[in-house]
């Protein structure tokens, strides 16, 4: 069975945002505008993308 997988990019700067927001995109590996990380598909990194989705665009990859 394939897991989905999710390809998280940050869109948006983190500059002026609340602290929890900034630890939340270090947390998920964002380190710069237009960079990119994979992640598994679970409830935790959903939970997360929730808190910064004003700052990210996320994809599903099959894989």
């Amino acid at each position: 069975m394939a897991e989905s997988k999710l390809r998280i990019t940050q869109t948006r700067s983190a500059v002026g945002r609340h602290r929890k927001q900034k630890r939340t995109l270090e947390a998920l590996g964002l380190h710069g505008i237009r960079k990119s990380v994979v992640h598994e598909d679970r409830p935790e990194i959903r939970g997360m993308i929730d808190r910064v989705i004003h700052l990210v665009e996320v994809e599903e990859v099959k894989k």
